[in-house]
């Protein structure tokens, strides 16, 4: 397995990215973090950048079981876990079948452990993203409230059918949207912030006080202002900020 790592620090940090994304979509975030204090570990799911190709159930269980394999390779005991949208879900799976090596968990836009439930609108438009492009703009045209560019769109989707298979990323849409684990983690003490974008109107924070809020009591929320579900990258240096300032802590 291929490992990115970014940054030289004690703490160490895996980053897990988001459906639409891969290691590579958080590009934009890295200028911004602090190397000395962190080292973060960018992961790709099975079938996604430097994974593609290889095969896989693309199920949660499994991306949590390569998550906690790479930090068997990285000789990490202890490790921190961010993760945006989907990879917000992963993460809160690593931890449930791991927790004791689970310092803090930071999710940016994250999934709940419920999963989302669409309405059937919603359903034909992301369960037709694996095979038609425009249903991929459009999904994340909405998500961002519909209010940047077209260049920006264009390549978001580029990047999207650039970096991940076809048959993984449609496998992955049930395994985020229809698994619920939330009893599994509900109750946890484990430090968890969720950072949402004021313009993204699905993942947003009504939906982190109905989930997160009701499972963790350790749960910090942070709105971020001119953001909506891509904060990596419509606002890179004040998600670097709210990131960092949580995890020092732990």
């Amino acid at each position: 397995m291929e490992l990115q790592r970014v940054g030289a620090g004690a703490h160490a940090v895996l980053v897990l990215h988001g459906w639409f994304g891969s290691s590579r979509a958080w590009g934009t975030l890295l200028p911004h973090l602090n190397q000395d204090a962190f080292s973060y570990v960018l992961l790709d799911y099975r079938g996604y950048g430097a994974r593609r190709g290889e095969s896989g159930r693309f199920t949660l269980a499994e991306a949590a079981a390569d998550v906690l394999a790479a930090a068997d390779t990285l000789g990490l005991d202890r490790f921190s876990l961010l993760g945006h949208s989907m990879g917000g879900t992963v993460m809160q799976r690593v931890y449930a079948d791991a927790p004791a090596r689970v310092r803090a968990m930071v999710g940016v836009s994250p999934v709940p452990a419920s999963g989302f439930p669409f309405d059937e609108a919603g359903w034909q438009l992301f369960s037709g993203a694996a095979d038609d492009a425009g249903h991929r703009r459009t999904i994340i045209d909405l998500t961002t409230g519909n209010r940047l560019t077209g260049v920006w769109l264009d390549a978001m989707v580029r990047h999207s059918l650039e970096h991940s298979d076809r048959d993984a990323f449609a496998a992955y849409l049930p395994a985020w949207a229809q698994t619920d684990f939330h009893a599994d983690i509900e109750g946890s003490e484990v430090p968890v912030k969720v950072i949402v974008g004021e313009h993204d109107p699905a993942l947003g924070a009504d939906t982190m006080r109905a989930t997160f809020a009701a499972w963790y009591p350790n749960l910090e929320t942070e709105v971020l202002g001119n953001a909506g579900h891509y904060a990596m990258d419509e606002t890179p240096v004040a998600l670097a900020r709210s990131v960092e300032r949580f995890l020092a802590r732990w």
